[in-house]
């Protein structure tokens, strides 16, 4: 048998070139095989194949930099709970231990050893979102984990091809949709067995024994090129702080990022301590958003795996917001931890104006709406006789201007998860959409626009109440501009009626009456006045800006907008 040591350079590339196939193999069978919307519709989720050791060689494109990032270490726990030498062939484990795993109870974290002529070869884990969990449910009211669900420590799931048929009944009842929760642990079972499968024929194509040296390789030459990206970056130390609307007091998230010979590193020292809601951010969920935040803009083109990942160093006090100490509230970590790419950039723009966008809305804008019975939260009576629900509507703001472009509107960054669309969402519940459409002059002005939010409607069919889990973010303090740009407008939630509503917690929509969800837009970037005269007038044509904004932001009065003047290469050509 060869080994990568007498492999050429250009079978190495070609094995790499398999394993992101492979990977990606594995994560669309999760995404075919499972049942919650999350996963099968936004794509939340990861993929990836791990030494025997617990290195990561490769991640799916498909899914989140919070999971696969994390999930990067979380193999790790696995391996000290369950050494390699004891695992044996139709093992499967599963945790979904916010601090060994990514990050919250709603996360389901499995891992399969691979075996291979009876060998021990690699490991394939992957991770989803299940719909439900128990507990207090989605949202930020939990102010302890004990709130929040079932936590299930790392465990066996399948002994040797067996299914602990005792874990799956206590699943099954402390959740309130245990048809879908049992599909998606399915799903996981199934996703890691098809990379381990797919895996096995590489393995034999190449005559190889063992992923071991190959791997080792490929995750050698990937900390080398993050280095020499590094490289082509100032060194030297920037500084940057944050301020988030929190609760009864702003949380203030503070950075200091140093580039130097041997990588970056990422500070968080000053940043605001842990609280008594579930907006904590464990560890885990920090390194991966700070280091994405990195990988954005040095070494986009570096394979993610244990190499590169080893170069970004992360550091958070213990007992902070970011390090959150075992048993506190986690529940929508999400909404602190996405904004760290921010936070990053805020630091890395000081090093290269040039290079690095304005902030975004950047934390996810979800709508999780429920109803029914039982009732979490609300009098039994206000509900009875009303079917009972779940969703989850992944919602999203504007990103940042870039350098020579505008932002992205409605687009999920940092996390990337995908929209569900209406029609699903009104398929699976008894939600009616009413709008859903861009959420005009909500971008930064600037010489480069920020992306725009949007404006969402959303009533019960049956004009009954349904319980709202608010769990957002910049509804106070809005995305900043960048080198002159403006900032984009804040989050609003409220009635149609006219009520406003809070950016967090569990909150009633009263019978008969209709969300409404504004996002936030993302900052500008560069001083408005550069904005081209006729990037502007597209703007208005589109719906994007008011006139008024027009006027009294980029100095133009407009009647009648010439199609020439807006379209001028189009418009020759008819």
């Amino acid at each position: 048998m060869s080994s990568a040591r007498t492999l050429s350079a250009i079978q190495v590339q070609v094995i790499w070139n398999r394993l992101i196939s492979v990977v990606e193999e594995q994560a669309q069978a999760l995404i075919r095989t499972a049942f919650g919307t999350s996963t099968r519709e936004a794509g939340d989720l990861s993929a990836g194949v791990f030494l025997p050791d617990g290195r990561m060689i490769a991640q799916a494109v498909t899914g989140t930099p919070g999971h696969i990032n994390s999930m990067a270490e979380s193999v790790k726990h696995f391996l000290d709970k369950f050494p390699p030498q004891g695992m044996r062939d139709g093992d499967v484990y599963l945790t979904n231990d916010p601090w060994k795993g990514t990050g919250h109870l709603y996360d389901m974290t499995m891992v399969t050893p691979v075996f291979h002529r009876q060998r021990l070869i690699g490991l394939f884990a992957a991770t989803l979102h299940v719909i439900d969990i128990g507990g207090i449910g989605p949202g930020t009211d939990s102010s302890q984990i004990y709130h929040e669900g079932l936590f299930l420590p790392i465990l066996k799931f399948i002994d040797c091809g067996t299914v602990n048929a005792t874990v799956l009944d206590i699943i099954r009842a402390n959740v309130r949709e245990p048809e879908q929760v049992e599909g998606d642990l399915f799903a996981l079972v199934a996703c890691n067995e098809v990379g381990g499968r797919r895996l096995r024929q590489v393995l034999d194509e190449f005559g190889l024994a063992e992923l071991q040296a190959a791997g080792e390789h490929i995750i050698a030459q990937s900390a080398q090129g993050m280095l020499a990206a590094v490289a082509k970056w100032p060194h030297g130390r920037w500084s940057n702080a944050m301020t988030l609307d929190g609760f009864e007091s702003p949380i203030v998230i503070q950075a200091l990022v140093e580039i130097s010979a041997t990588g970056v590193d990422i500070d968080f020292g000053g940043t605001s301590g842990f609280v008594a809601h579930g907006v904590n951010v464990v560890k885990a969920y920090t390194d991966a958003y700070a280091s994405f935040g990195v990988r954005c803009l040095i070494g986009p083109d570096v394979p993610n795996n244990a190499g590169s990942l080893s170069i970004v160093r992360v550091r958070a006090p213990e007992g902070s917001i970011l390090d959150a100490p075992p048993a506190t509230a986690v529940n929508a970590r999400h909404i602190i931890g996405q904004m760290l790419p921010d936070v990053v950039f805020g630091c890395l723009r000081q090093a290269r104006p040039d290079a690095v966008p304005a902030e975004g809305a950047s934390s996810l804008w979800n709508i999780q709406l429920s109803g029914g019975r039982p009732v979490r939260g609300a009098a039994a009576e206000t509900f009875h006789g009303t079917p009972r629900f779940a969703i989850t509507s992944f919602s999203t703001g504007g990103t940042g201007a870039r350098p020579q472009q505008d932002g992205l509107s409605t687009t999920s960054y940092p996390s990337g998860v995908r929209n569900i669309s209406v029609e699903i969402l009104e398929t699976i519940s008894p939600l009616v959409f009413w709008r859903k459409e861009y959420r005009a002059d909500s971008g930064g002005a600037g010489q480069y626009r920020g992306g725009l939010g949007q404006v969402i409607e959303i009533s019960h069919a049956d004009h009954a109440p349904m319980v709202l889990d608010a769990a957002w973010e910049r509804l106070h303090y809005p995305a900043r501009g960048a080198l002159g740009g403006e900032p984009g407008a804040v989050g609003r939630v409220g009635l149609a009626s006219g009520a406003e509503l809070r950016g967090k917690g569990q909150q009633i929509v009263p019978a008969g009456e209709h969300l409404v969800v504004e996002t936030p837009g993302g900052g500008g970037y560069g001083l408005p006045g550069a904005r081209a005269p006729q990037a502007v007038l597209r703007d208005v044509h589109a719906g994007l800006i008011s006139a008024q904004d027009a006027k009294n932001i980029y100095g133009l009065a407009l009647s009648v907008i010439p199609q020439a003047v807006l379209y001028p290469t189009q418009w020759r050509n008819t």
